[in-house]
């Protein structure tokens, strides 16, 4: 049965961490996210499925937690905001060597350093491009509505099992943070078997199994690397998720996810009214990235602004797909500052346009 709460992004994702199974939360506050270890202790989560909530002493330790979670076999999640999930880098990267399923909620702060308590989007390198050491991947997942924070988790579940391979929703303090109307699923099962590659010990059904990151023998390792790779290429393949809008007219397009994605709905109303033809692209899952996508766009548009809230560092990504081809450029606020929409279509106007 389906039941509706309005509710913060971050209680969203608690609430939805529930109803997906989820067997074990490991983490740490830090504003602007702690709400959601906050939600899952207040919602008397054990008596409600077993699940087991866990303040750990500090990120480092709740990363390592999880890899030990994802080992067994279970479903298990963590959560944080940036200097958190910067603490949690190395962890991040001996998970995904070893190749464990697990879910990592990033509700993006200001930085660099401590930076501030509002959103932003800095976090976009890190996440995307492998924050850790070594060569591999998160799946990105970009929710730009208190809904989709709830849709993901699920999703992020089922894509972290099918590869075994983490997961990311990449949020910010400004979803994190805000209320809207939340449509829930059912109450799922707990996994009652694990999967066969978990380190359970020795049954009388197999042998133990032994997961690791490390392998000193570098023909080995590089085998091992090859298959991550392959890995990756078919996630390329298979699992890229955007969101077009007005882009069937669209003369220009504002790409954009997440907070900067919903007020660039408003900013392409107000350069319509004007007689400006923009659509809008956001990419969902940021890795891996929508490139075929944007390329093909790019064939039909005169041009391209990335708005985010920050530097700018999708904008890279959106120049690799287009290849030249087209004026690409960036406009961003940062420190925790959010774009308003008369902003945006000023800089398509000053920089695309008129650029």
């Amino acid at each position: 049965m389906e039941e509706y709460m309005l509710m913060k992004g971050n209680e969203a994702v608690a609430e939805a961490a529930i109803r997906a199974g989820t067997d074990g939360y490991f983490g740490y506050p830090i504003t602007p996210q702690s709400e959601v270890m906050e939600y899952l202790t207040a919602a008397r989560t054990p008596e409600r499925t077993g699940m087991v909530v866990l303040q750990a002493e500090s990120e480092v330790a709740s990363i390592n937690m999880l890899y030990g979670g994802a080992a067994s076999g279970k479903k298990v999640m963590t959560s944080s905001s940036s200097p958190g999930i910067s603490l949690m880098q190395e962890g991040i990267s001996y998970i995904a060597g070893a190749e464990l399923p697990c879910l990592i909620v990033n509700v993006v702060r200001g930085g660099p350093g401590l930076g501030t308590i509002q959103p932003s989007q800095c976090d976009y390198f890190q996440a995307t491009k492998g924050g850790g050491h070594g060569d591999y991947h998160l799946i990105v997942l970009a929710p730009s509505s208190v809904q989709e924070m709830a849709d993901f988790v699920e999703l992020a579940y089922d894509l972290a099992f099918k590869y075994r391979n983490p997961v990311m929703i990449l949020s910010d303090g400004a979803i994190g943070q805000m209320m809207e109307k939340v449509k829930f699923r059912e109450q799922k099962p707990r996994m009652k078997k694990a999967p066969d590659w978990a380190t359970i010990g020795k049954t009388p059904d197999r042998e133990r199994n032994i997961i690791t990151s490390l392998d000193l023998d570098p023909a080995r390792h590089e085998r091992h690397n090859l298959k991550l790779q392959e890995k990756y290429r078919k996630i390329e393949k298979k699992e890229v998720l955007f969101e077009e809008i007005n882009c069937d007219d669209a003369e220009y397009l504002f790409v954009a996810y997440g907070t900067s994605s919903r007020i660039s709905q408003k900013s392409i109303q107000l350069a319509r009214d004007e007689g400006i033809k923009v659509g809008l692209f956001r990419p969902i899952t940021l890795w891996p990235f929508p490139y075929d996508r944007i390329a093909e766009l790019s064939n039909r548009v005169k041009g391209m602004l990335s708005v985010e809230m920050s530097a700018g560092q999708m904008v890279e990504d959106v120049k690799l797909a287009v290849e030249r081809k087209i004026k690409v450029d960036h406009y961003g606020r940062m420190g925790g500052m959010i774009p308003t929409p008369e902003e945006i279509v000023e800089a398509l106007k000053k920089q695309i346009i008129g650029g």
